[in-house]
């Protein structure tokens, strides 16, 4: 117990050294998940120790803030910490995200130089060890390629706003030159920048990987300033754009201990099915991908609307049944000892 009231008090301290405005109480207290008493005499506690720790008008309230951050005895990461970021600069490089797996793991040279030396000896046979016990299992799927350069290019435009000028290879004209206001960049399957042609703002989605002679321009472009990325990245099953429509899925008994943890959309909601299983709804545009995903649960879900995505569901099943109902178009060796 006296170990956890530590713990929570240097991360409180943590925080309040990492934060550029300060926090206040009620900020704390949700933050902690603890009474404001209780975060009261944590601060006082930390005023003790960090009596630099200021105090920060923001009427009716006042924010608490730790100037100059910490010393490093306060700042060394633990064996978790640093075995966490391996795991994923390894599943970032193994995916095909080099760029950002690089940016890490300078990131993470970065840290252990900053630790003290005795600290850093003492983790570094800890962390190797988790590192071969631990791994992210590799997803069958796109392999999404990363340009550093043209990451480079993108993130400077998003920081400068400025207008970008790319030959694109996809969309209606393979191969024509674009000129693009970027909004942003979503990685995942595929990685792509979102961006709207130069004189609109319906927002598109621009494949990462059929960008070529990118430039950045000198002219200004921004995006409108009610846009959200994370809500637009939401429209969609997946990255597929179209038409959004309304999702009814009725999960059956036979799927409940899979959809346990699993979520379809990050606007669905649940709700009990009188004859057993839920009943899931959520509004998004993507129909052919959303297919591709309910065939992987089988018989054990139900499309109840829209009736357009029962049909795709059936087409596509009709399709892969009579293409794997055919002879085979070729011969193959299976035998190597017949190959050779």
């Amino acid at each position: 117990m006296r170990y956890d009231k530590t713990r929570n008090i240097l991360e409180l301290a943590r925080a309040l050294a990492s934060s550029a405005e300060g926090l206040t109480l009620d900020e704390m207290c949700q933050l902690t998940r603890c009474e404001r008493r209780t975060v009261e005499r944590m601060r006082d506690t930390i005023r003790a120790v960090f009596p630099q720790m200021e105090e920060i008008p923001d009427h009716p309230k006042k924010r608490f803030h730790i100037p100059k951050g910490l010393d490093g005895f306060f700042q060394d990461p633990t064996t978790e910490e640093l075995s966490d970021l391996g795991v994923v600069v390894t599943d970032l490089r193994d995916s095909g995200a080099v760029a950002r797996a690089a940016s890490l793991a300078e990131l993470d040279k970065k840290i252990r130089a900053a630790m003290r030396y005795g600290r850093r000896r003492a983790t570094e046979t800890d962390v190797e060890a988790l590192l071969r016990a631990e791994r992210i299992a590799v997803q069958a799927g796109p392999r999404p390629t990363e340009n550093p350069a043209v990451l480079m290019v993108l993130r400077r435009a998003l920081l400068e706003m400025k207008l970008l000028r790319f030959i694109y290879h996809g969309g209606s004209k393979p191969g024509a030159s674009r000129d693009v206001v970027p909004y942003g960049i979503i990685f995942g399957r595929m990685n792509y920048l979102i961006g709207a042609d130069a004189g609109t703002t319906k927002p598109k989605h621009w494949r990462l990987d059929r960008i070529e002679r990118l430039e950045c321009l000198d002219e200004a472009a921004a995006p409108p300033a009610d846009f959200d990325l994370a809500a637009f990245a939401n429209t969609s099953f997946a990255y597929f754009e179209g038409e959004q429509e309304d999702v009814i899925l009725h999960v059956l008994p036979g799927g409940m201990e899979d959809f346990k943890n699993h979520r379809f959309h990050a606007s669905q909601t649940v709700e009990e099915h009188p004859e057993g299983g839920v009943i899931v709804r959520f509004r998004a545009s993507g129909m052919l991908e959303l297919a591709w995903h309910l065939f992987t649960w089988g018989n054990n879900i139900e499309i109840v609307e829209p009736v357009s995505l029962r049909q795709q569901i059936t087409t596509e099943l009709r399709a892969a049944l009579a293409h794997h109902e055919e002879p085979l178009r070729f011969t193959y060796v299976l035998d190597s000892k017949k190959a050779s």
